[in-house]
């Protein structure tokens, strides 16, 4: 069993390695490509120190910021100055997590929307997934959902069901290289996609369903955990190990103030798997000590 976390190591964070260098959208228009490509090459740099200090540390599943390139929307990666260096930085991070049996996924933002009926946000979620996917094949990732790109439906738009058919309707027409990575997870409120919901999209189109505990809190569907957590990893394929989402409520533990759906820093309750085998995304606040901390807490071992 791998377990992980996203994007930001506080540990490195510390010593100023950072993967997510931004900038403002008025900074991007000021200084151009040139500026985002320092950003980027500073930032698959330090993605590397990451997986070493991830490595160290027996931690083999990580998900990489969606912010390495800093405002990728409005360029092809392949355009960036230094793309050679990045591209050189990115083949020898890919061959030490393939060596190491490192596992990494994307998460990109909310605003990726393939369930839209507004072409003009279908057109843009499709290249930022493309790129995504781009940096994943510029590592020699495996085009699967071992290397998964994973994204929420996005939206009911007050019919549920049309809603779930524009998604299938949009990711048949994706590449291939998008298409076989690609998953999507249960939601966080009652009115939109339960795991029972996404069955259905799984039968459509064969697209495999991550199960998300604390979404699944508020948005059950009538299916009990275990009845979801279930579901959910048998639409994985055979021979991948699913992913599964855990996180403490912020509310309960550490502040009665917080947003109900907000995640905590640390991790409160052990992971129950029902017997199966997953691969476990820790979406705590704390990151990479939350990780440490839980694993310490229950006596148990990373890979």
């Amino acid at each position: 069993m791998r377990y992980g976390y996203a994007a930001l190591n506080l540990t490195l964070a510390a010593e100023k390695v950072q993967v997510n260098r931004a900038m403002i959208k008025k900074t991007f228009l000021e200084k151009g490509i040139a500026y985002a490509s320092s950003h980027a090459l500073a930032n698959v740099r330090d993605l590397e120190k990451v997986l070493e200090w991830n490595l160290k540390h027996r931690l083999r599943f990580y998900r990489m910021s969606s912010d390495m390139f800093p405002w990728m929307s409005e360029y092809e990666i392949s355009d960036l100055p230094d793309y050679e260096q990045i591209k050189i930085v990115l083949q020898r991070a890919g061959t030490k997590a393939r060596n190491n049996d490192i596992r990494l996924s994307f998460h990109p933002g909310p605003f990726n929307v393939l369930a839209t009926n507004t072409p003009s946000v279908l057109t843009k979620t499709i290249k930022e997934l493309r790129q995504h996917a781009e940096i994943m094949d510029l590592m020699g990732l495996p085009q699967s959902p071992f290397a998964k790109i994973n994204i929420h439906v996005g939206g009911a738009f007050g019919d549920k069901n049309t809603a779930l058919a524009r998604f299938a309707e949009s990711y048949t027409a994706l590449p291939d290289s998008i298409r076989a990575r690609l998953t999507v997870e249960n939601d966080d409120k009652a009115n939109m996609f339960n795991i029972r919901d996404l069955l259905w999209l799984h039968q459509q189109i064969g697209i495999p369903l991550v199960f998300d505990y604390f979404h699944h809190q508020f948005c059950s569907g009538d299916m009990t955990e275990e009845e979801a957590f279930s579901a959910a990893i048998e639409t994985w394929p055979a021979d991948i190990t699913p992913v599964v989402h855990f996180s403490s409520s912020r509310k309960r533990f550490e502040d009665p103030t917080a947003a109900a759906t907000a995640h905590a820093d640390f991790l409160y309750s052990r992971v129950n798997t029902y017997g199966a085998e997953v691969d476990i995304m820790f979406e705590a606040k704390a990151k990479e000590t939350a990780v440490l901390k839980y694993l310490a807490d229950y006596r148990l071992k990373a890979l």
